[in-house]
């Protein structure tokens, strides 16, 4: 059996930075930002005066459990 193909650099960074919430895969908007080198202010601010070309349920609002746990998976991660 040959060896599974390694994965590029940024597909792994990518991955890593996916989260399960509410049973969808989610990225967190700063890790959005970083990924296309803007702050996370100037991400929203483009996101919000671009809704037409996002889907409805593009973006979501964490529940302080949710965000807590997230914290929690980053300072023990």
């Amino acid at each position: 059996m040959s060896p599974a193909p390694k994965k590029p650099s940024a597909l792994a960074a990518i991955e890593g930075v996916i989260h399960v919430i509410r049973g969808e895969r989610v990225i967190l908007d700063a890790d959005l930002a970083r990924l296309y080198g803007v702050s996370t202010k100037v991400f929203k601010q483009a996101v919000k005066r671009n809704r037409e070309k996002f889907p409805p349920d593009f973006m979501l609002e964490l529940t302080l459990v949710e965000a807590e746990q997230l914290t929690e998976c980053y300072l023990i991660g």
